[in-house]
């Protein structure tokens, strides 16, 4: 029998990650196997992100070159995945003659259909959106060799209709995936050793499963009580969600990791309001102050867009005062970028100026790396138990982990391995990473 080899390249979020492993489980029934260089592979797939134009610029670039990568191999097949294939499906196959397959988000099982269309000589496509898949009973083909850390869709799409953000189109409507196969899944890696989860979805606290009223909290419980000795870990939360019961849990169990993404997005209500966020400055404030009083040692991450539609130099300020206030540990930091078909796109100007757009990111990201650095000096001299995750990439003989805060450590190898849990003492940091002795 011949084995068939794939090479998937993902861009953008966790939630491809998660969907690359997918699909690599399914074409692996059709005899594919997985390998990690792109001259030897069959079929080379490209799991693509629209959330910003940037990602979109750099996937046409990465498709140009395979276009000459396929000129040497006559036999190569080359398929378009994800967000930017649903988004702009005819124009991919116009432009990119060298593409023979384009599939969205909810038709991967829809894959061996494809693969047999493209094999004999036609283009592949399906970008229909679902109701209801979530790939439930697909167990994933992890994709990461460490076997530390393993991502874990629990839900699929949003309903939140931000007015920028064009994720509700490419991935279709809010739809939860049955609790007993995430239960599942979660068992199955901590039998294979791993030692962390993440859960994912578009918007975590929006998860709901109606046949027992299966709520995230509740969810997020189960999973932790599957074993004291695995992490877990979510992402991300919509702070107009982000519920006490969720806070409670967290403070709870102790193998639940400190540590919370909620994006902002702007400290100004007016902008807020305009990116149809349905959360106000003194709301999410609150929040943060509920999260930090049930768990003084958590560590709080954002998103944050500057430059969207009729932003001020005030509303500027106002996202700067906000960042001081709740003093993030880390952001993603972005310049807006209009996403046709948004309703900020029919409605709106984007009439900020690009070189003020790029003013303002630099004076976020200048103020952001000061933010880092002051959480990281708090660290030193504390003990910190560190999930290691393999070799240092500057020191083979030191090793990183992350902390429960999801704070990077860098600490001498010593007797420890790849997946083994540490204690170290913090000595030293940089604003992205702390360095430390094991005691």
């Amino acid at each position: 029998m011949y084995l068939k080899k794939l090479y998937i390249e993902t861009y953008g979020c966790q939630m491809n990650v998660a969907d690359s492993e997918v699909v690599s489980a399914i074409l692996q029934k059709e005899n594919y196997i997985f390998t990690d260089k792109p001259e030897d592979a069959d079929l080379i797939l490209i799991n693509t992100c629209s959330i910003r134009d940037n990602a979109e610029i750099r996937v046409k670039g990465r498709l140009e070159n395979l276009r000459v990568h396929k000129k040497n191999n006559k036999n190569l097949k080359i398929g378009v995945l994800g967000c930017m294939a649903e988004r702009i499906k005819d124009k991919i196959l116009e432009d990119e003659p060298a593409v023979d397959m384009v599939v969205g988000p909810d038709a991967y099982r829809d894959l061996p259909k494809l693969l047999e269309v493209v094999s004999g000589g036609t283009k592949g496509v399906n970008t229909l959106l679902s109701l209801e898949e979530t790939y439930a009973d697909i167990t994933p083909v992890r994709l990461d060799e460490n076997n530390v850390s393993a991502f874990v869709s629990i839900m699929r799409g949003c309903n939140n209709l931000c007015s920028y953000c064009v994720v509700p189109y490419t991935r279709g409507r809010e739809r939860s995936r049955d609790p007993e196969t995430i239960i599942q899944e979660v068992e199955d890696l901590i039998q294979k050793g791993y030692k962390e989860v993440t859960l994912l979805g578009q918007n975590v606290n929006s998860y709901h499963w109606k046949d027992d009223n299966t709520d995230f909290p509740d969810l997020l419980e189960r999973v932790s009580l599957l074993s004291t000795s695995i992490r877990v870990r979510y992402s991300t939360s919509h702070p107009k969600d982000l519920s006490d019961k969720l806070v409670k849990i967290m403070s709870k169990h102790k193998n639940i990791c400190k540590s919370v993404h909620l994006p902002i997005q702007s400290g100004s209500n007016i902008v807020l309001e305009k990116m149809k966020r349905r959360y106000t400055r003194e709301s999410y404030l609150q929040k943060i102050s509920a999260i930090r009083k049930a768990m003084p040692d958590v560590s709080i991450s954002t998103d944050i867009i500057t430059g969207f539609c009729g932003e001020t130099e005030e509303d500027h300020r106002n996202t700067l005062s906000l960042m001081q206030e709740v003093g993030y540990d880390f952001s993603y930091m972005f310049k807006y970028s209009e996403r046709p078909g948004t309703f900020a796109s029919k409605n709106f100007e984007d009439d900020v100026p690009e070189e003020i757009k790029t003013r303002r990111l630099n004076e976020i990201i200048e103020l952001q790396n000061r933010l880092s650095l002051e959480s990281k000096q708090k660290d030193i001299g504390e003990v910190y138990e560190v999930l290691i995750e393999g070799i240092s990439k500057k020191s083979s003989s030191e090793l990183f982990g992350r902390t429960s805060q999801n704070k990077v450590v860098v600490f001498p190898k010593m007797h420890f391995q790849t997946g083994d849990y540490a204690f170290v003492k913090i000595t030293d940091c940089t604003s992205a990473t702390l360095k430390g002795i094991a005691v």
